[in-house]
């Protein structure tokens, strides 16, 4: 009897990835058969770094790491998951704000694709505060995120536009 592949995929901008968002993938790993870390285009949306310096951020984090795949993607999140065979979306909430933006999208996730699962993993306390925005203004103001950064990422090698 085969069993299939648990693959639960991670989607977000990690403009750039945070220690939370490593913390995420970390304590999701012992859940799933893989984790795609999946770098979502959004013409709409102007980042600090290009998406394939952000795709070799993740990369490099988790390169101890084989369970984990990093991808970039454009579309629905829940056609990637098709596409892959997946059938869980993982989320990282930080507060009950994220929660209710994160239960409406992932309520319309569930009505497109019903094999689909989010799951909601708590940022550790620590991380709480700490996010992708607040990294970058520190960044344009030329101070030291790095207490914020997973510790395999040297972002002084990614100049930003």
């Amino acid at each position: 009897m085969s069993t299939m592949e648990r693959i639960a995929v991670f989607p977000g901008s990690f403009d750039p990835i945070t220690v939370g968002h490593e913390s995420v993938v970390l304590r999701a790993l012992p859940m799933f058969d893989r984790v795609v870390v999946a770098v979502g285009r959004n013409a709409a949306k102007r980042t600090m770094f290009t998406e394939s310096q952000r795709v070799d951020m993740i990369e490099r984090v988790f390169a101890q790491h084989g369970a984990v795949e990093v991808m970039a993607y454009e579309g629905l999140t829940v056609e990637l998951c098709r596409s892959l065979g997946a059938r869980f979306i993982l989320r990282g909430l930080r507060t009950s704000a994220d929660f209710e933006f994160e239960r409406a999208i992932a309520q319309v996730n569930k009505a497109m694709y019903p094999e689909i699962e989010t799951l909601f993993l708590l940022t550790l306390p620590e991380h709480t505060p700490i996010s992708s925005s607040i990294i970058r203004d520190i960044l344009l103001h030329h101070g030291d995120p790095s207490a914020f950064l997973p510790q395999r990422l040297d972002i002084t090698q990614y100049p930003f536009r």
